[in-house]
């Protein structure tokens, strides 16, 4: 048997991660916000428009129309895309309770961020049972730590 000849893609594997220049992690609150926008991006064909009318303080009115085709997966290379329309209507009632200056009514919260070289840490503590807390970091630096716990 011949051993097989090395490629260009084989050296890629090779190559080692500089992980003293890896890049600190976003705050937790935004990785929802980032999750969506790489999984699923607002790209469409057709048309839409949003509209918002503010009635008063407490109520809001919303409509949505979108116009445009819906792609289905195939069993072929070739998406299957079928033409569609929206239309969304929404009514949003808002009520604020009144504040009062009663001791048991008073809020407060204190949040600590931490952002290392490769790791965020961040804590929020408030009056009542508001506690919070949270650790991020990169994974390829966390690989390499299981790595060498083994």
């Amino acid at each position: 048997m011949v051993p097989p000849i090395p490629t260009a893609d084989d050296k890629k594997v090779d190559q080692k991660v500089d992980h003293s220049n890896l890049p600190c992690p976003i705050p937790f609150e935004e990785l929802h916000r980032e999750a969506m926008m790489s999984l699923k991006p607002e790209l469409f064909e057709g048309m839409r428009f949003d509209f918002t009318k503010i009635l008063n303080q407490k109520f809001s009115l919303n409509h949505s129309v979108s116009m445009g085709p819906t792609e289905i997966p195939s069993q072929s290379a070739e998406v299957i895309k079928i033409p569609t329309a929206n239309y969304e209507f929404g009514a949003n009632f808002i009520d604020h309770p009144k504040l009062t200056s009663e001791p048991h009514m008073s809020q407060g919260m204190i949040n600590f961020d931490y952002k290392g070289k490769d790791y965020r840490t961040q804590f929020q503590m408030g009056n009542g049972a508001l506690l919070g807390a949270s650790y991020i970091q990169e994974m390829e630096h966390v690989d390499e730590e299981v790595a060498s716990l083994k």
